[in-house]
């Protein structure tokens, strides 16, 4: 799965770490999220495109052999 949790959180002027505070998770989750190595949770991925103001589609996709 793509995201766009990095670039989201460039423009949002956000750290692995703000980000993480926010939606209840750790740096290191985040970190694994953005490098697609761990899928997250329905909520987590909701909780994270609600913090940058996006749905889910904005944020995530799926990759063509998903």
């Amino acid at each position: 799965m793509k995201n766009r949790i990095k670039i989201e959180r460039a423009i949002h002027d956000l750290t692995q770490q703000q980000l993480a505070d926010a939606v209840g998770t750790s740096r290191q989750t985040i970190n694994a999220i953005e490098k697609a190595k761990y899928i997250p949770s329905t909520l987590l991925a909701l909780k994270i495109a609600h913090t940058f103001g996006r749905t889910v589609d904005e944020v995530f996709e799926l990759e063509e052999n998903e």
